[in-house]
């Protein structure tokens, strides 16, 4: 039970209160659907810089990068080592200037330039029904989080409703918030939510960090407290059976630095949608570049505190006896069975919405990782840093839904309802749209939240997601900005292949420790891999590799555009811009390499 003093709940409150205020300053602005769905592309660099890594820092990267330490140790920190930075300076430097010069309002709307409106309808319909999804776990970890801080139940004690209630309540709850703010200020009122989250962020955990390294011994003390395969460096990636994940150098280099890092954060318009609100095309250029250099440090304060947690003793029900004027006084410390079932400051899993206990295919209880880093905040920090850090977390978790929500009304609007329902209308009538997309996709993610509660490590739902919907539809941009010959029925044909080679080395195939069914194997069960990543990492391999031959294949079987229609979508035929005048040291590509550079040494030096 959190010990949560008035000054807590005053820093909560606060929070919520800038929020709202910040969405109610920019409602006078929205009046245009530009200004609501694209935030007038206006915005400086350094602004949409720290947005991009905000909004790529949702709760379901926080909470799931913080499982991940425990679940798979130091090995976490490849996610930006390998699936990051590079990928963010690639983004900026080759990929962004194409995004931004076709003056593409989505990258669905880039896919129809480039390609044909096939294509982008596929990509937007699966697209829309991605962040549906990823919005859903962002509401769902709310609710775990508001259950772990026990905050409404002297409330549902009082009016006498049933403690399950608690999970539907505050996903509801979150869902108004996040909705009152978006509606007020649009895409730019979500941006800016999203610097005030980063801020929030490191000053809530980085005494978090600090205060578990001192606890647990410092680093000496942390690497004598959890198994060795935990604090492998790059060696362990070497050999699979060295490291918990049990993936080899090739499933981890394919499989995490392009097929899920780089798809990623160069192709998810939730983040990509804050570089192209940029007022020009070098700040735009610049976003991804800025947001790499913060980037670098955050394994240090999302994956440690997991690591930490698996490392501490786990609880037990105690009873101390004393002898005090002669009588014998035994004092009882009662913990929860979940909590002593557990490992560390992780419970074992209990379903949130029935209450009962969760096992795996071997009938062992099922570990809850995604309570890693709330249960460390809950342990560490004292009062008024708690609610710093609570409210860090509760930045983080709603700067992800709203991430989610302004691409979802976006891409439905311009992608869908402007390009196939209702052409030709009034921008009235479109931002009114894009208002109704809003709450349409609030409604649809409160529904997909609940499936969430399947999974004990949120990060493998959110990457099993990516692996069919990111991952054939890099291979499809890569090919289409770099190789003119690329057709539309060649990206149409591929996309449709990747997805179905990912969804069949799905079904085939099944980690060690879970049942045939939303893990994998719902159709045979062929091979089994050590870890939920692995298969991931795998499937999203599968589906590009199958995305690109077919590209390929069936580019060559149709005709290709005439080479003028393609001038701005791809790069041997887009004319590169007079820059004589910028010294070479203000240039992007100069701090994109000075950004590689100190990646390098960074990841040498401590992973």
């Amino acid at each position: 039970m959190p010990n949560l003093t008035s000054v807590d709940w005053l820093i909560l409150l606060l929070y919520f209160g800038f929020v709202l205020g910040i969405g109610y300053a920019f409602k006078p602005q929205m009046k245009t659907s530009k200004d609501f769905l694209l935030a007038g592309r206006a915005l400086p660099a350094w602004i949409c810089g720290l947005a991009f890594i905000g909004a790529s820092l949702g709760g379901q990267e926080v909470i799931g990068m913080g499982a991940w330490g425990a679940r798979y140790g130091l090995q976490s920190a490849r996610f930006f080592a390998f699936g990051a930075v590079a990928a963010m300076l690639f983004l900026g430097i080759f990929m962004m200037p194409l995004y931004y010069g076709s003056k593409a309002r989505s990258v669905a709307e880039f896919l129809r330039m480039r390609f044909d409106e096939k294509t982008r309808a596929l990509n937007a319909c699966s697209f829309a029904a991605m962040t549906v999804v990823s919005s859903g776990i962002s509401m769902y970890l709310m609710a775990r989080l508001f259950q772990a801080l026990h905050l409404f139940d002297g409330l549902f004690r009082a009016l006498g409703w049933a403690p399950q209630g608690i999970f539907t309540f505050s996903i509801v709850l979150s869902a108004a918030i996040v909705l009152a703010y978006i509606l007020m200020g649009g895409l730019a009122g979500a941006i800016y939510n999203h610097v005030l989250q980063f801020f929030l962020l490191v000053a809530g955990f980085l005494p978090l960090v600090f205060l578990g390294l001192r606890n647990t011994g410092g680093w000496s003390g942390l690497r004598a407290s959890v198994p060795a395969e935990y604090m492998h460096g790059w060696l362990g990636v070497a050999n699979a059976g060295a490291n918990p994940m049990g993936i080899e150098a090739i499933g981890l280099g394919l499989g995490l630095g392009v097929m899920l890092g780089a798809s990623y954060w160069c192709t998810d318009f939730r983040v990509i949608q804050t570089a192209m609100a940029s007022k020009d095309m070098e700040s735009a250029r610049r976003v991804p570049l800025i947001a790499a250099i913060p980037k670098m440090f955050l394994p240090f304060l999302v994956v440690l505190p997991g690591l930490l947690a698996i490392g501490l003793p786990t609880p037990h029900t105690t009873t101390v006896e004393r002898t005090a004027n002669g009588a014998i006084i035994r004092t009882t410390t009662v913990v929860r069975p979940e909590v002593e079932a557990g490992r560390g400051l992780l419970p074992a899993k209990v379903n949130p919405v029935t209450g009962k206990p969760m096992f795996d295919a071997n009938g062992e209880p099922l570990l809850d990782y995604d309570m890693a880093t709330p249960n460390m905040l809950l342990r560490f920090l004292p009062t008024g840093l708690l609610g710093l850090g609570l409210t860090a977390l509760l930045a983080s978790l709603m700067s992800g839904m709203a991430a989610n929500v302004t691409a979802f009304n976006t891409v439905f609007t311009y992608d869908l309802y402007q390009s196939y329902i209702h052409k030709g209308a009034s921008d009235r009538h479109y931002m009114a749209v894009g208002r109704w997309a809003t709450v349409g996709g609030i409604l649809l993610s409160i529904a997909t939240a609940y499936a969430a509660v399947h999974f004990n490590n949120i990060m493998v739902t959110l990457l099993l997601v990516f692996s069919f919907v990111n991952a054939p539809l890099f291979a499809t941009l890569l090919l289409g900005m770099f190789w003119k010959r690329a057709t539309g029925h060649g990206a149409f044909a591929g996309l449709i292949a990747g997805a179905g080679a990912g969804l069949l080395h799905h079904g085939l195939t099944l980690p060690i420790e879970a049942r045939p069914g939303i893990h994998g194997g719902w159709l045979a069960v062929l091979h089994h891999y050590p870890s939920d990543m692995a298969q991931n990492f795998w499937t999203a391999i599968f589906a590009f590799s199958a995305n690109f031959l077919v590209t390929v294949v069936m580019s060559y079987c149709t005709k290709a555009r005439p080479e003028a229609e393609l001038v701005g979508l791809v790069h041997s035929l887009t004319p590169k811009p007079e820059r004589a005048r910028i010294a070479w040291w203000k240039r992007p590509e100069a701090l994109a390499v000075a950004v590689l550079l100190g990646a390098v040494a960074l990841n040498i030096f401590f992973y």
